[in-house]
């Protein structure tokens, strides 16, 4: 095997150096958004053994009132896509007619969205098991004009 020589040493040493100094940085003042330099929160914290679970998912109402399950089988857009951008759907709900249009591509055989809503299922927590009950909360919903 052949010696490595000083240079090389020395890049491997200064990025081994910037590698360690992003873990640290990321640790302490990172979020999610840095991964892999930053905590990856979703699984490192628990709601507290009272606190209702949230259960985040997509429907879309078509014109005869039915309801369809918008999952990513169906438009493409994965759900943790949906809960990461929950604020900006919040604040601007006409950004849902993307997932209407998602739809319409992957389906288009279906009867056309009148109307997209992400909900989220709040499932009861009683020390720290479920107690079987549960409400649904519409947090945010899109119509077709």
């Amino acid at each position: 095997m052949d010696m490595l020589t000083t240079r090389g040493r020395a890049v491997r040493l200064v990025a081994t150096a910037v590698g360690a100094a992003l873990l640290l940085a990321g640790t302490f003042w990172g979020t999610d958004d840095h991964f892999p330099f930053g905590p990856f929160r979703m699984y490192s914290t628990s709601n507290p053994a009272n606190q209702p679970a949230p259960d985040t998912r997509v429907e879309g109402v078509d014109r005869a009132g039915s309801v369809v399950a918008l999952d990513e089988r169906r438009t493409g857009i994965r759900r943790a896509e949906i809960e990461g951008q929950q604020d900006r759907y919040a604040a601007e709900p006409e950004l849902l007619r993307e997932v209407a249009e998602a739809y319409a591509e992957r389906n288009p055989a279906a009867p056309a969205l009148v109307e997209v809503r992400v909900v989220v299922r709040w499932h009861g927590i009683r020390d720290g098991r479920p107690t079987g009950r549960f409400h649904d909360e519409t947090v945010v919903s899109w119509r077709a004009p």
